[in-house]
């Protein structure tokens, strides 16, 4: 038969640095360079994300003023700058959406754009449905 002490021998051995507990200092690093791999290709994925949803907010700021102008020019025969207020884009991303000509066309820009994808500060769209800059779209 065995003495108690042998029993909390063996436990006290379980717990003990050599044991099975625990985490090396290779496995940690190991853990932190598969993280860090992850993040250096997720992160910018995810910045064109955001990028192109402030983008796509822009535009959507000048298909509603393009609605705006038609509904005036249904009302009036005429493109007026009376029509159309100076407004941002739904989230604000573009400062102001105004009207830049008017008449039996009209040409409507969305500018100060902030950060988005770099050329596209600045959007437009014209009444026959052209719409620039190039890329952007």
């Amino acid at each position: 038969m065995n003495p108690p002490s042998s029993c909390r021998s063996s436990r006290a051995r379980a717990a003990s640095p050599g044991g099975s507990a625990g985490f090396t200092l290779i496995e940690l690093l190991i853990a932190v360079a598969i993280v860090g791999i992850l993040a250096s290709v997720a992160i910018p994925g995810y910045q064109r994300y955001v990028e192109n949803s402030r983008l796509t907010d822009g535009q959507a700021g000048l298909m509603q003023a393009a609605s705006v102008m038609e509904r005036c020019y249904t009302a009036n025969y005429s493109y007026k700058d009376e029509c159309l207020d100076d407004r941002p884009s739904p989230e604000g991303v573009y400062s102001e959406i105004k009207l830049a000509e008017s008449g039996a066309t009209f040409r409507l820009k969305a500018s100060g754009g902030s950060r988005v994808p770099s050329g596209c500060e600045e959007l437009w769209l014209e009444s026959d449905g052209s719409r620039g800059p190039d890329g952007c779209w």
